[in-house]
Order: structure tokens, then C-alpha cells, then sequence
């Protein structure tokens, strides 16, 4: 499923990417122009195929001129990192948080990568864009993991909670613990903030390619406008 989705995902950025201005800012990324953007899709997803076919950590290339065809080139890289993830199976591998994972961790977190930059190209090629609803849950549910893990220190609380939910009957309930946040799926609890909004708009809220105006907030919006400040990924 996660292999299937990397392919579309990639796709998604190659045709929204053909024929705009290489200089173009990105304006949801304003430090990069769509020649920085297909250049970080292209090369993270490389790198993380050598992650998978060595198992060991590999240095991350900040930017190298991608070539003219730039379609090919991207879609070339998620069938590598397809393609290093099938033979490679249950192997586990390095990743950044300095355990070992099976190869799948590295599929999935290039394919919630690839997605949000997706949205990205559309955005910035002014083309309409849809997350698949089951895509997007995911996403949320790994983004969450990796705020966790990459944020907690900045996000612990005396218990206080949030709560995502959305129209086609997802939530998702995050309580901020002295440890750090911790979540779980759940559409019936009560929490000091709530947020609702399609699951799309939760993640791409999440990954904050929109803001609060794009969703309804209920109660201390104080606490989601915190979470996202210091909940970057």
C-alpha cells in the first residue's frame, strides 16, 4: 500500500511540476524554487533507497541541479526506493532516531514526505489537489509519532489535551504529559481544544500548509496555536 501510494505521490509532484518556471518560488516553501523542490524530492528519496539497500545511515545531499527531465527523474527515484524496499523486505535499517526499523519505516516517511510536497507543486502550479482519505489518516497517525519523538521536550504539559476530528467520522486525541505528547485514535472524548476539519485539512494543517482559518476551532485555541509553533516537522 505505502510502495503504491510513493509511486502516485511522485507522480502527483512530477505532473504539477512540468512546465512551471524552475525559478518560481514556492509558496508554501518560500526558501525554495521548483528547482529546489524537485531536487529534495528526487534526492531524499535516493538517499533513502541507499539507507534500505545498505541498512546503514547515509548522508544527506542538500542540493544537487536535477536534470532537464524532471518527471522521469522523480519517478525514477521512487521506483529505486520501490524497488530497494521489495528486496530488501523486513531488514531493518538505520534511521534517524538512532534505532534500527524494518525497510518500511523508510518507505512511509518518504511517502508522507512526498505527499505534502505534492501539495506544494499544486499549490504552487495553481492545480487542484486531493489526498486520499486513507493516505492522509496515515499520515496524521505518522506525523503524530514523529512530533513525539522529535518534539516532545518542547510539547510536554500538565495534561492538557486536543483533539482532531473530522466529517468522515476520524479523531484523534493528543494529551500533553510531563514526558511529552502522547495520542490515540478516538472520536467520542472531550478535550480543552478541539479542531475539526476534513482529514486532508487536518494534515496538511498538521504539516501547516494551512492555518487555523482553515479549520474550526472550539475552546482554548491557545493551546493548538502553541502546538503548532513548536510542532514543526
Amino acid at each position: 500500500m505505502h510502495i503504491d501510494w510513493l509511486r502516485d505521490q511522485t507522480g502527483a509532484v512530477a505532473d504539477a511540476v512540468t512546465g512551471l518556471d524552475p525559478d518560481r518560488r514556492v509558496p508554501t516553501c518560500p526558501e525554495w524554487s521548483v528547482r529546489e523542490l524537485v531536487a529534495h524530492v528526487g534526492l531524499i528519496q535516493r538517499r533513502a533507497a541507499k539507507i534500505v539497500r545498505t541498512g546503514e545511515a547515509v548522508p544527506f545531499p542538500r542540493y544537487a541541479e536535477p536534470p532537464a527531465d524532471w518527471a522521469g527523474w522523480l519517478r525514477e527515484g521512487a521506483a529505486e526506493l520501490a524497488d530497494a524496499a521489495i528486496e530488501a523486505g523486513a531488514k531493518e535499517v538505520w534511521t534517524f532516531f538512532g534505532d534500527r526499523r524494518p525497510t518500511a519505516f523508510w518507505v512511509r516517511r518518504m511517502l508522507h514526505d512526498t505527499t505534502i510536497h505534492a501539495v506544494d507543486a499544486a499549490l504552487t502550479a495553481a492545480k487542484p489537489y486531493r489526498i486520499p482519505a486513507a493516505l492522509a489518516k496515515d499520515g496524521i497517525d505518522e506525523g503524530l509519532d514523529l512530533v513525539g519523538r522529535m518534539r516532545g521536550a518542547e510539547l510536554r504539559g500538565d495534561g492538557e489535551t486536543l483533539r482532531m476530528v473530522s466529517p468522515e467520522g476520524d479523531g484523534w486525541l493528543i494529551t500533553r504529559e510531563p514526558d511529552g505528547p502522547l495520542w490515540k485514535r478516538t472520536v467520542t472524548e472531550s478535550a480543552d481544544v478541539t479542531v475539526t476539519g476534513t482529514v486532508q485539512d487536518l494534515l496538511l494543517l498538521l504539516y501547516r500548509r494551512i492555518g487555523l482559518d482553515g479549520v474550526t476551532v472550539t475552546g482554548d485555541r491557545d493551546l493548538i496555536t502553541h502546538w503548532l509553533a513548536h510542532s514543526a516537522l
